[in-house]
């Protein structure tokens, strides 16, 4: 019987698992529903079949599972077998166990069909060194892959049939390109017919996250035959596991971390993306753990997800799920601690989903559950102990997600961005920023960090543990595009680059930031549009004309070369070496200032920064706050209150009182002028960096820098 022939939307497709080239493996699976008996709530198994076992070991069955559902699914489906004991196993998560591992080398795609005591795997990636990340077409004919055919190689992705036949290479020479998923189909109003795209994981060689601890990964796509390769995401950490939901748009994982108020490492969250890259969007954020990955959607409605504080190796952790009608509001765990440690979820056509799971203290090899998002009921269908079975997928035809149009115009360099009202927002009282409070935007610019200019001093700014127990604050460089006035009515609208990470700040009347937004970007000639600044995504705004959109766009374009930055070395320390110093150079002093430029000694670390900056940059006593300087927070920081002779924190800051405090310079000196006011704040709201934009002066460390001013 055919391929086509045996096609069933309720069964799947069963294709020939003894075609040429596989290896055909007769297994035996635990039987949930033949069992007779159990003795409290430990399952028992049948015994072990000639040439190897697929069983759930007793580790694994630990007393605390749910009700087990039944041990098959009537799809046959490919796993990634990962061999036990990689190198990547052996690893660290990265990032302070906010990244996964790297894994995959080794690995292995089989297809698994059958059920009941018999039950037949064939490899299908012969000719492969390493193969995983299966992805099906909608179709179920076809799978995309991430593979790499020597040890050397770079990863590319690959179609072939789901038999393992007829393998094409699409990408070449971009990286490592991984986790493949193919697109609905895109068109434009005058396109002759649509075409249909996949969308892959990459990355830009000597582009590091924010961290700088590895490569910052984007979303990408491409037509089917490799073309038209276009960047969809421009997240300056790192942006990872895509998957199509049924409206056509990807969901996928991406962490942020552009400032530190939510701690060093920040959060991996879900964002919502149309699939030409335009439209970008928080789709679940706050509630639940720190990171959030490995989406899938359902065919109940549902978004599940993996997520937890901190990952290991392969980034496993409980389930999590959102409804798609109201994902910002209905955050709702499905597994506990104690059930396991889940990995990669995928939709069965019934609601329930097919998932991987280890034991819950580590222990084991990742073995291929179903599990219903409903109940949190789970049942073991497949292990191989040799391999840690991840990725499943089952194959079976799916309806293809709406197809997408696109304004995005490559000709065009220039995007435009607008917001109804800055004032609608998340904040627990609306009075705590009334109208008129807002006067201005600073549309800043965020710099990859890249590694040919991670120098010491610049990798001890960026990156470095010790550098951040000191209080050195690792964030990206910026530029300030520019500033705009807000209208009355809360409205702006301005023309800015495309394809360039941006961050609004919206200022008071002293030009400090009272809101501050993600890296966000906008694609060549969209227009973009957001309701308010932090605003409840699921809520209408009111129907009114934004006096903003009345008017032109305002330009924020000005090349690269004349976009103004500001950091401590250039723009902050001849301002102390001429009116601060005075007072604070005393030994007796709190803070210690001098004029000095050059970087402190010591006895047993390399010197960076200077003793003004150190002194400023202090570690606080709360994690991941300064002494004096909250980098990227200006109203929160002391060093401001003393600048401006109050507190300047906002009623939803907990620094917020309405103290008055002793104002620096003290009367008798020389004081501030209002530029070198702004100057310090603007300073510490892009970043508090010793060192801007590299440009023409002398490097970090010269002494003769504080004379040195030019750009």
């Amino acid at each position: 019987m055919s391929f086509e022939e045996r096609h069933d939307e309720e069964r799947g497709v069963f294709p020939d698992v003894d075609g040429e080239g596989g290896q055909l493996k007769r297994v035996r699976l635990a039987r949930w529903k033949d069992l007779r008996g159990c003795v409290g709530r430990f399952f028992l198994f049948f015994p072990i079949v000639v040439p190897y076992m697929i069983s759930a070991s007793a580790s694994q069955q630990d007393s605390k599972l749910p009700s087990p559902l039944q041990n098959y699914i009537e799809q046959p489906f490919v796993v990634t077998q990962l061999p036990v004991g990689t190198p990547a196993e052996k690893q660290a998560a990265t990032a302070g166990g906010m990244l996964r591992a790297n894994f995959g080398d080794g690995a292995r795609l089989v297809i698994v069909s059958g059920f009941g005591e018999d039950v037949s795997v064939k490899v299908i990636s012969e000719g492969f060194h390493s193969a995983c990340e299966p992805e099906i077409s909608f179709d179920a004919s076809h799978i995309l892959l991430a593979g790499k055919r020597a040890a050397t190689d770079q990863w590319n992705i690959f179609e072939m049939t789901v038999d393992g036949a007829e393998v094409r290479q699409i990408t070449d020479n971009l990286g490592d390109c991984r986790s493949p998923s193919y697109q609905a189909t895109l068109y434009t109003l005058d396109s002759p017919k649509p075409w249909y795209q996949l969308t892959f994981v990459g990355s830009h060689e000597g582009v590091l996250n924010e961290c700088g601890v590895g490569p910052a990964t984007s979303l990408y796509s491409c037509k089917l035959d490799g073309s038209a390769v276009r960047r969809l995401t421009f997240n300056l950490s790192g942006d990872m596991d895509p998957f199509i939901m049924y409206d056509g748009r990807v969901l996928y994982a991406s962490w942020q971390r552009s400032t530190l108020t939510r701690g060093f490492l920040g959060r991996v969250t879900l964002f919502g993306i149309n699939i030409d890259g335009t439209d970008c969007a928080v789709f679940c954020a706050e509630e639940g753990k720190r990171i959030k990955h490995m989406p899938c959607t359902t065919t109940k409605g549902l978004a599940v997800f993996v997520e937890a504080d901190g990952v290991l190796w392969d980034g496993a952790g409980t389930l999590a799920c959102v409804s798609l009608q109201r994902p910002l509001h209905s955050y709702r765990q499905i597994t506990k601690e104690s059930d396991g440690l889940f990995h990669s979820p995928y939709p069965l056509p019934d609601g329930r989903i097919l998932v991987s799971r280890r034991p819950a203290d580590g222990s084991g090899t990742h073995g291929i559950y179903q599990l219903d998002p409903s109940t949190g009921q789970f049942g073991l269908i497949f292990d191989d102990s040799d391999y840690h079975d991840i990725q499943a997928k089952a194959v079976y035809r799916r309806a293809e997600p709406d197809g997408r149009s696109t304004v995005v115009s490559e000709e065009d360099p220039n995007g435009k961005l607008y917001c109804l009202n800055v004032y609608i927002s998340d904040l627990e009282q609306p009075q705590w920023i009334p109208n008129g409070t807002v006067k201005r935007l600073r549309v800043l610019e965020g710099i990859p960090v890249t590694s040919d200019v991670m120098d010491a001093p610049r990798q001890a700014a960026v990156g470095s543990s010790v550098q951040r127990r000191s209080g050195i604050p690792p964030l990206a460089q910026r530029r300030i595009l520019g500033e705009i006035p807000v209208e009355e009515d809360g409205s702006f609208n301005i023309e800015i680059p495309a394809n360039t990470p941006v961050e609004l700040q919206t200022l008071d009347s002293s030009g400090m930031a009272l809101r501050t937004c993600s890296w966000i970007w906008v694609k060549n000639y969209e227009p973009r549009g957001c309701i308010g600044c932090h605003e409840d995504g699921e809520l209408t705004p009111e129907n009114v004309l934004a006096k903003a959109l009345v008017r032109p766009s305002i330009k924020l374009t000005l090349p690269a070369e004349r976009r103004r930055a500001v950091d401590f070395r250039r723009n902050v320390m001849p301002i102390i070496a001429k009116k601060c110093v005075r007072c604070h150079a005393d030994t007796s002093s709190a803070l210690q200032l001098t004029p000095d430029a050059a970087p402190v000694a010591r006895a047993t670390k390399n010197a960076y920064f200077n003793r003004s900056y150190e002194s400023l940059l202090a570690s606080g006593s709360q994690p991941d706050t300064g002494k004096y300087v909250h980098p990227c927070r200006a109203r929160t920081s002391p060093l401001i209150w003393r600048i401006f002779g109050r507190n300047t924190s906002r009623p939803w800051d907990k620094t917020h009182s309405r103290e008055s405090l002793q104002q620096m310079p003290p009367p008798g000196a020389e004081a501030l002028t209002e530029e070198e006011k702004r100057t310090f704040v603007e300073w510490i709201d892009t970043g508090a960096l010793w060192d801007g934009v590299p440009g023409t002066d002398a490097p970090p460390g010269n002494k003769n820098l504080i004379g040195d001013q030019k750009k």
